[in-house]
């Protein structure tokens, strides 16, 4: 059985690392951050993914699992996956390629002759090709390849072992079988195999990232035309995703998208055009990019119009801090943005979430933060539900109602029972909803 290697032991490379050795493969995790790399020998990951800590635990204790920060121990590897992240540039809307390079550089002198380096990073098309020519000079025996990942937080170690398609983008016949072994497991339940060449792999995750994102900022927009035209949102999305062509997912309105992957990458992604000189084609993202952000404004909007535009001595209660529930993800997070805006106004913000708190707090230390759901709510003069946990969902509206001082609340998500809040005596609002 072949051996791999995982570069960058993130979020991506810690669950890819774990998943390929449970499915029997030998698997060396390298990182150049040896504090992370002491956590995941423990068996330990430094975030919170469903399931992906009792997985790793399992496969680092049987052994087939290792981690280092010698790259040297990668020189028996067959397979080596290139998982660093690809985050957006200070200056720029571009992708900083800087871990994905170094990473290649770093693979290459240690690699043995007919191993293969599979970039699973999301990178600007192009990238690939340009690493293929580097590795020319630096290893002329390895070969690249390019094998997009599809994880969505969450679900990322289902998501990693049941796929919905396998992408590799292959210069020879010699590369797709070695990946076709790798994951032969996953094959063999029926997984659907893409191959494609390097370029059109590239373009894959970027394509469906941005087809997401357009789709969500789309329903955003229909908010905005219902709260002029005093419809609801939620019916309308539910009409049209009935239509097959449409389908019913992520047509749920409200603070629009956050994280790692989706803002960033549709940056990239036209950034990318642009220096293709075909900017004109992605133009259309600018708008998607702009919706997205207004959502956030517009929360902020309803707040004022229940509050008055002077926020000074009110207290806010934000529920949810991560971009998306089942994470503690708070990159790019709308919660967060919307909770920093609202106490540079003036008001009192306190925060909860049941799993983000202490990332939220490095990442915005100004904010007040709760460990329990009714002290973040006692005596606030409204409520701003922000991240759809299930929790938050499950909330008593009539217990609820005798914590706050006033019994307002904004759903940012579209994801309570309003006639349940209403009947407890609750003024309810929430985004395309009259």
């Amino acid at each position: 059985m072949v051996k791999l290697s995982v570069v960058g032991t993130g979020y991506l490379g810690a669950t890819h690392a774990a998943a390929m050795s449970s499915l029997g493969f030998t698997v060396v995790g390298v990182d150049v951050d040896q504090s992370k790399i002491d956590l995941l020998r423990q068996g330990k990951v430094p975030f919170f993914e469903p399931g992906l800590e009792e997985l790793l635990k399992t496969e680092v204790d049987s052994g087939r699992l290792t981690f280092t920060t010698d790259f040297s121990e990668l020189a028996d590897c067959d397979v080596h996956f290139i998982c660093v992240g690809t985050p957006q540039k200070k200056d720029s809307l571009a992708a900083d390629l800087t871990y994905v390079d170094a990473s290649v550089a770093a693979v290459a002198p240690h690699a043995k002759a007919g191993s293969l380096i599979v970039g699973k990073s999301t990178v600007p098309v192009g990238t690939a090709n340009r690493l293929a020519t580097m590795l020319q000079e630096l290893n002329p025996s390895v070969e690249l390849a390019w094998n997009p990942e599809f994880l969505r937080e969450g679900f990322a170690v289902e998501d990693t072992l049941r796929p919905n398609r396998l992408v590799v983008g292959v210069t020879s016949e010699r590369a797709e079988e070695i990946l076709k072994e790798v994951y032969a497991p996953l094959l063999a339940n029926q997984v659907p195999w893409i191959k494609a060449d390097l370029p059109t792999a590239e373009l894959v995750k970027v394509a469906a990232n941005s087809f997401l994102a357009t789709k969500i900022s789309f329903i955003n927009a229909m908010a905005e035309i219902c709260e002029a035209a005093g419809g609801d949102v939620t019916v309308l999305a539910q009409a049209i995703g009935h239509d097959p062509r449409i389908g019913s997912r992520f047509l749920q309105a409200g603070i629009g998208f956050g994280g790692g992957c989706l803002p960033k990458d549709i940056r990239a992604f036209m950034a990318r055009s642009e220096e293709l000189g075909a900017r004109q084609s992605l133009e259309f993202l600018r708008e998607i990019d702009s919706i997205n952000l207004r959502a956030r404004q517009r929360m902020i909007d309803l707040v004022r119009s229940d509050l008055g535009l002077d926020l000074k001595s009110k207290k806010i209660a934000v529920l949810g801090a991560a971009f998306k529930p089942d994470s503690d993800d708070v990159r790019d997070s709308p919660a967060l943005d919307i909770a920093s805006q609202i106490s540079a106004a003036g008001a009192h913000v306190s925060v909860h979430d049941p799993k983000a708190i202490e990332p939220a707090r490095r990442r915005f230390p100004h904010l007040l933060y709760s460990s329990a759901i009714d002290e973040c709510v006692a005596e606030a003069d409204v409520i701003l539900h922000l991240t759809e946990w299930k929790m938050y969902r499950e909330i008593d509206p009539s217990e609820m109602k005798t914590k706050v001082r006033q019994a307002i609340i904004i759903d940012g998500r579209n994801a309570l029972d309003r006639e349940k809040w209403v009947a407890a005596g609750w003024k309810f609002r929430a985004l395309g909803r009259s």
